[in-house]
């Protein structure tokens, strides 16, 4: 039997984002996932640690923008991106994944309130630590457009 289900966000124009779970029938943790593309501004000579940074900022972001009374303040942030390969002129691929833990069990895991709350953490950590980075550009295919 399935319990796992997923729900998509249409927020932005050039990242995918969808959230989701293991267990929907007992709601312990949820997890948030967005995807991009990802172009280099500027020439950089360590990538590893801009990659370092960039998680060390959207776990502080997390601990100022989740809410306290439905998640726990503990999450896992997972990074992939391989810094081997940023180049200028070359998209790479992007996949964050935001693992938070329920303190209080949500009946529905596409309730309003829940989906509310997670778009609100989705777009603070947008906004803050992706979209207005100074590293690198955001879209959401690999291929531009002529």
């Amino acid at each position: 039997m399935k319990k796992g289900k997923t729900s998509k966000l249409n927020v932005f124009d050039n990242a995918k984002c969808f959230y989701g779970t293991v267990d929907s029938k007992e709601l312990k943790s949820i997890y948030i996932v967005i995807q991009s593309w990802i172009e280099p501004r500027k020439e950089v000579n360590n990538w590893d640690r801009v990659a370092g940074n960039l998680k060390r900022q959207i776990q502080h972001n997390l601990i100022e923008c989740v809410d306290s009374l439905t998640f726990h303040k503990n999450s896992i942030v997972d990074l992939d991106l391989r810094t081997s390969g940023i180049q200028l002129n070359k998209r790479s691929f992007m996949n964050l994944e935001i693992t938070l833990f329920m303190k209080n069990e949500y009946e529905d895991f596409k309730s309003p309130i829940l989906r509310d709350k997670i778009k609100k953490i989705v777009s603070s950590l947008y906004t803050d630590e992706l979209y207005n980075s100074p590293y690198f550009s955001l879209s959401k295919t690999k291929t531009k457009k002529v």
